[in-house]
């Protein structure tokens, strides 16, 4: 915190209450500068490139929802003061034992901003000064929550051979079977293309460690196959995975090659 004030991230998927929640954040006296963020891989890359007294975070949001991006930030060395904002009262219990600092419930009223705004300044005032390397967020993706009969299990990157998208939807294909996660297939890739998967096709994400040779397709495409079956290549992308998995190849060589010298 500095001496004019806090410095604040909101986040929130739904554009109108967004804009609400800035609007009020920098009405308020406490508050030096409010950034938006609308969704959290975005609040996540904007943390990266600056330092936040607070983040404002909605609850309710696909792919990685506030609580899950409460969790990483508090894994920083010097995490911000989490607030939620949300229209719904049933995960306070679990907003609290994540050490968030106050609940709103929306719409947000003045007086109650006001008050959360004063636990926050009063967190970051007490947080002792660090000018030592700042920690990236930790990954935010390397494992999806799956909900079955109501049980959460936890599917991690590395057990991906592809996913293939079903609307909102992508069905991720492991050892274990097939897994259902409320995610589009474009934000997935936004997630993962920087570790080891590349968009293939409009409707897969492919893990390159999965694919075990390159073969034609009847209708002259590329047909990608891995141990759980094969995935089809579009024409446009067919060259950049060669290109991918050639240098994947190299660069496996080479490890190979430094550890017998």
């Amino acid at each position: 915190m500095t001496a004019a004030g806090l410095h604040v991230l909101a986040v929130d998927d739904v554009s109108p209450a967004l804009d609400e929640l800035c609007l009020l954040l920098r009405e308020a006296p406490e508050v030096a500068e409010v950034t938006a963020a609308g969704d959290p891989l975005t609040a996540l890359k904007t943390i990266r490139a600056g330092r936040f007294d607070a983040v404002f975070v909605d609850i309710a949001m696909p792919g990685l929802d506030g609580l899950e991006l409460a969790s990483l930030l508090a894994q920083l060395h010097r995490p911000p003061v989490i607030v939620f904002v949300t229209a719904y009262d049933g995960h306070a219990v679990s907003a609290f034992d994540i050490g968030a600092v106050d609940y709103l419930l929306k719409p947000v009223r003045a007086e109650r901003l006001s008050a959360a705004l004063d636990r926050v300044g009063k967190m970051a005032s007490s947080a002792a000064p660090d000018t030592a390397s700042f920690t990236p967020p930790p990954d935010a993706m390397a494992a999806l929550p799956v909900e079955t009969a109501g049980r959460t299990r936890y599917v991690r990157r590395s057990e991906v051979f592809f996913a293939e998208a079903h609307g909102d939807y992508v069905r991720l294909h492991t050892r274990s079977g097939a897994h259902v996660v409320r995610i589009p297939i474009s934000r997935l890739e936004e997630y993962w293309e920087g570790h080891g998967f590349a968009r293939v096709h409009r409707s897969f994400l492919l893990a390159l460690s999965a694919v075990r040779e390159l073969r034609s397709g009847s209708a002259g495409g590329v047909i990608a196959h891995t141990d759980l079956g094969d995935v089809p290549v579009s024409r446009r992308h067919a060259r950049e995975l060669r290109q991918r998995l050639l240098h994947n190849a190299q660069r496996s060589e080479l490890g190979r090659t430094g550890r017998r010298q």
